[in-house]
């Protein structure tokens, strides 16, 4: 049997604000995806999406959707 989760990921909202767009970090999106396969997630499928924030400003996020055994 599985269990899935879906997670948006995406940087906070200052980046956004200061630069007018914000890019999602690698270094802690790696952090993000290997802290969750330490718990036994692992990714099925994920897709890059550009979210508009406040009208004016866009941000980088992720649609991320995992899956473990249970």
């Amino acid at each position: 049997m599985k269990q899935y989760k879906v997670v948006v990921y995406r940087e906070g909202m200052l980046g956004s604000l200061l630069l007018g767009g914000s890019k999602v970090d690698p270094v802690k999106f790696s952090e993000f995806l290997n802290k969750n396969a330490a718990e036994g997630w692992r990714v099925v499928t994920m897709e890059k999406d550009i979210r508009r924030m406040l009208l004016l400003w866009k941000r980088e996020a992720y649609l991320v959707v995992m899956e473990k055994d249970i």
